[in-house]
């Protein structure tokens, strides 16, 4: 079996990439940088606007309205054709912006890299570009630096790097050059620096192994562009319903076709007539009220921190039934906090700003053990204060930036006790001794404060500050104190032991006989208001997922502490599972831990395929595999990478779970009122094709030209059912997600119904207007405004399951407002010269009092029914 690079020796290395110590020379670094190209981000695929511009129109029922401005231009209905070529070219326009602004996600890759990088080329150390970079180089690398290439460490100096960008681990990893023999998952191949982290301590000298596209964030990148786009749920949906819509459609037309044949009337006549019934069937506003229903939605959602960078999301984020989300800047505050202090043999509590002892408040400077400690951890530190965008922040490493706030909550001023003890000597931390220890000079005396891990503090003190004294430290005490360390770090704190030591002016400064002083256990803490938000996703029937790059048992203590619960898996146990295995097991396990981004896009797969809709969150490079895969991606817009952001469909501006979960309420609110239009239209919209089959059945007059057909789906079916879209709704996050395969579910009886009596109220009009011996044109006007009547009023019942009086009829007042400028509109029309282009004539007293009650029997018969099926239930 072939050797990973992190098992490798330097020596075996060198050989390998043939250079030495002293690096490549100009020539060979010229030769290998043919050979592998440059140190850059390259994409698999161009991005073609055309292409992408014309796949906005690979929808079912796009073919269906673009055959239907084609055919409208034929017979010469131009305003129709008009009319529907311009909703299907605002429908391109918003999908192109919306996908090319995501497709150009891979370029935001490349500002990772930075520009410029020390090297050793041919023994003499200069600065290079970057994308210069080859495998061979060797590079040098200080605290601050970000990593630019893939490479192995050959000599260290304390060092640390922070990898949660690529791996999701929250603390700074150690790294070192000892050689690893078995196989290891990325965070733990302490030998190896990776493409886009950063040094935050210590220096190194390093061999570059690999460049580019063969780092591995490139890996991530080459992975990520080979994944198409995935279509959401409602995308989904729609396609299918599209189909279904345009079967029904061309099966009734031609049933009219052969109808008309049958009864002996002229092929071409009735050739056009089918046309023209399907030109009116097909519900040409659909696409335009869901595409501005989603725009309006996203507004809303804005207003709660949620970005929506893919319309059809809004919806979607309403469907999903599984959220996976990262740990570290997602459930947490990706800030280290001391959480707990044991000092005296007693364990301190940290509540905000204060410290607390069995729940009384404790004053540090009244506690002479625990004043030292905190001491202690303050002069015993390397975090700084610098300005940075005007104001102070704390730079450094996390530990020590918690251990700074810390004493600054609990009242301790750091630039005070420093400049009362200046430093004489500093023992660096390294990965031996894993203490770090500073000699100071109070003037009287020298004094040696030490941190470091709690095993390594307790073997170096010989004493320990019990009750104001020092007593002796046995053996036995040192076991118990060891216990305690351990019992802090099952909770999944990381702990640090304090001691100190005084010495005389002359005595020579030793890490050894130092008086012990206690621990300080510290995480990164979850966010307040995730809790809540998460037994909110349960109520909904949403399951919750942590997938992290973090340790099993700081996972473990943070999905607890939020509430989540289950089972929990390794890279090294997924690494051993087969995805049959796996994706039985999905049910059981909430939290994955030490895992590496090729799981999390496999484990998102194998939900998907289980039939789950998947929700991913997330902020790093390591997260934006699966973010694309899912069906809703959801990035930080806080923390989150510019690629995170990219390719993902929703952003959360403050990084806030809580703002997801209002997007979830959002999302299903969206679905609903979808719902209600869809039912709305396809109730109202087939009418007219039964309203003519009948009227040719028996020879009559047409009941309605093309023109006045326009009109009323013009009128109705765009402020009505864009309206819906306001709708309030209570209790969507009581309700399981939905498990609809089609958007027509549970809707068809009504849309049946519906349909009938809006035949029968039209039919009813004609039929009068006809035997009644009016002209044409007045018989058209009356069905005409009869048929815009039923329809604005019968949106009204589609608002809810509940009458309109539960419901308050004013409760939506955009739909009020909608449905009176309808009317208004008409009415000036058939009263105005414009009356005559439609074909219509003005409407006497009487003809209104014989409208009105057609108009009102769709709202009347459902209204009742619900009260009736109300009052059985």
């Amino acid at each position: 079996m072939q050797k990973e690079a992190y098992q490798k020796t330097k020596e075996e290395l060198f050989k390998e990439l043939q250079t030495s110590e002293k690096g490549l020379t100009l020539e060979q670094s010229q030769e290998i940088l043919k050979k592998y190209g440059r140190n850059e981000i390259k994409k698999t695929h161009k991005l073609r606007a055309l292409k992408i511009f014309f796949s906005q129109f690979q929808s079912f029922l796009i073919y269906i309205l673009i055959l239907a401005a084609v055919i409208s231009f034929i017979i010469k209905h131009v305003l129709d054709g008009t009319v529907i070529s311009i909703i299907i070219l605002l429908n391109a326009v918003i999908g192109f912006v919306q996908q090319y602004k995501a497709e150009k996600s891979i370029e935001n890759l490349k500002k990772l890299l930075i520009p410029k990088s020390k090297v050793i080329r041919n023994g003499i150390v200069k600065e290079i570009s970057s994308e210069e970079l080859v495998p061979g180089d060797i590079i040098l690398l200080n605290s601050g630096d970000k990593v630019n290439a893939d490479c192995r460490i050959i000599e260290s100096e304390n060092l640390q790097s922070n990898e949660a960008i690529l791996t999701g681990e929250s603390l700074p990893v150690d790294k070192d050059t000892k050689i690893i023999s078995k196989k290891k998952e990325l965070a733990e191949q302490k030998n190896l620096l990776f493409t886009g982290t950063q040094i935050v301590r210590g220096d190194c000298k390093a061999l570059v192994i690999s460049t580019g596209m063969e780092t591995q964030f490139g890996k991530i990148a080459g992975t990520l562009q080979e994944l198409g786009d995935q279509k959401t749920p409602m995308q989904k949906k729609l396609d299918k319903f599209s189909k279904q819509l345009g079967l029904i459609i061309l099966a009734v037309v031609a049933l009219v076709l052969i109808l008309g044949l049958t009864e002996h009337f002229d092929f071409k006549e009735m050739f056009f007539t089918a046309v023209a019934l399907a030109v009116s069937a097909i519900p040409e506003g659909l696409p335009a009220v869901l595409t501005l229903s989603f725009a309006i939605s996203s507004l809303l959602m804005s207003k709660k921190n949620v970005i929506v960078r893919r319309l059809p999301a809004v919806e979607s984020l309403g469907s999903v039934t599984v959220i996976c989300s990262d740990k570290t800047g997602t459930m947490t505050e990706e800030r280290m906090t001391i959480q707990e202090i044991f000092s005296n043999g007693n364990f301190f509590q940290k509540k905000g700003k204060e410290l607390f002892l069995n729940n009384k408040k404790v004053d540090p400077e009244k506690n002479k053990e625990l004043f030292l400690l905190l001491k202690t951890s303050i002069l015993c530190n390397n975090a700084r204060f610098e300005i940075v965008k005007d104001k102070y922040e704390i730079i450094g490493d996390p530990t020590e930036q918690a251990l700074v706030l810390n004493s600054l909550d609990l009242g301790l001023n750091k630039k005070t006790m420093i400049e009362a003890e200046p430093s004489l000597k500093k023992f660096e931390f390294d990965s031996n001794r894993k203490m770090m220890s500073v000699l100071r000079s109070n003037k009287r005396s020298n004094i040696l404060y030490s941190k470091g891990a709690p095993e390594k503090i307790i073997n170096a003190s010989s004493y320990e500050l019990i009750n104001g004294e020092i007593k002796k430290l046995t053996e036995k005490r040192k076991k118990d104190l060891l216990e305690n360390s351990q019992s802090m770090e099952r909770e999944a704190l990381r702990v640090l032991g304090f001691a100190y030591k005084n010495l005389s002016l002359k005595e020579k400064p030793e890490e050894r006989g130092l008086i012990f002083l206690g621990f300080a256990g510290m995480i990164d803490p979850p966010r307040k208001e995730v809790k809540e938000a998460i037994e909110q996703c349960k109520s909904a029937g949403i399951k919750i997922k942590m997938i992290t790059g973090d340790s099993p048992l700081t996972a473990k203590a943070i999905a607890n502490q939020v509430g989540i619960f289950g089972e929990i898996l390794t890279e090294s146990e997924l690494e051993k599972m087969d995805d049959e295995t796996l994706s039985s097991l999905l049910d059981k396990v909430a939290i994955f831990a030490r895992t590496s981004p090729q799981q999390k896009l496999r484990i998102t797969q194998l939900l998907q395929k289980n039939g789950e809709v998947v929700a991913i969150t997330g902020d790093g490079i390591n997260d934006s595999l699966a973010l694309k895969a899912a069906d809703i991606g959801v990035a930080m817009g806080i923390r989150g990478t510019d690629v995170a952001r990219e390719v993902s469909d929703i952003v959360l501006v403050d990084d806030n779970f809580a703002s997801l979960v209002e997007g979830v309420k959002q999302g299903r609110k969206t679905y609903d009122n979808i719902k209600k239009f869809t039912k709305y239209l396809l109730t109202v919209n087939f009418s007219e094709i039964f309203l003519i089959s009948i009227a040719l059945a028996l020879r009559f007059p047409l009941p309605l030209i093309p023109l006045q057909i326009l009109w009323i789906n013009l009128i109705t079916d765009s402020f009505p059912a864009l309206s819906l879209v306001m709708e309030n709704h209570e209790n969507v996050m009581n309700k399981k997600p939905r498990k609809e395969k089609s958007i027509l579910d549970n809707t068809w009886k009504f849309i049946l119904l519906g349909g009938l009596l809006t035949v029968i109220a039209k039919s009813s009009i004609y039929f009068f207007g006809i035997y009644s011996g009016f002209e044409i044109e007045r018989v058209r006007t009356l069905v005409w405004t009869t048929a815009i009547l039923f329809e604005l009023l019968f949106v009204y019942t589609c608002r809810s399951e509940r009458t309109v009086f539960e419901i308050g009829l004013f409760s939506n007042k955009w739909l009020n407002y909608s449905v009176l400028f309808s009317i208004i509109l008409h009415v000036i029309l058939i009263y105005s010269p414009l009356a005559s282009v439609f074909g219509a004539v003005p409407l006497s007293l009487k003809d209104w009092i014989c409208i009105l009650p057609f108009a009102f029997s769709g709202l009347v018969i459902f209204e009742l029914k619900k009260i009736f099926w109300g009052e059985k239930r």
